[in-house]
């Protein structure tokens, strides 16, 4: 499987997730994942879903997804651009930043991973 097919399932599974039931995201992450959201930032799976948990339901639409290689042969670099909708708001413009890393053969886990929300600005 290429760079570009695990990058492409993992986005959707987790867009999936994350607008279906974002408490099934914990299993994504390792204690020491970190994710930056808005400026904040949360360690470890159980932390991540509540984060998640506390924004409450949203909507992804992806528009473009870049895939690098890291810095090691068991790393991907995944940044996502699109839309989410957050409650009944109008949709708003979002950067998405992962770093999966190899736990064994098709096996990943979120390693770091940043959101920001654009405003226009």
């Amino acid at each position: 499987m290429s760079a570009q097919d695990v990058a492409q399932a993992f986005v959707q599974h987790y867009y999936t997730t994350r607008d279906s039931n974002p408490a099934a995201l914990a299993s994504l992450y390792q204690p020491g994942s970190n994710l930056t959201f808005e400026g904040n930032m949360v360690t470890g799976g159980d932390a991540i879903a509540a984060k998640f948990q506390q924004i409450g339901q949203v909507k992804h639409n992806m528009k473009g997804m870049d895939v690098q290689p890291g810095q090691s042969n068991n790393c991907l670099i995944i940044f996502v651009t699109g839309s989410v909708q957050i409650g009944g708001d109008n949709p708003l413009h979002f950067c998405h930043f992962f770093q999966l890393v190899s736990t064994g053969p098709g096996a990943y886990y979120v390693h770091n991973e940043i959101f920001r929300l654009n405003y226009g600005l």
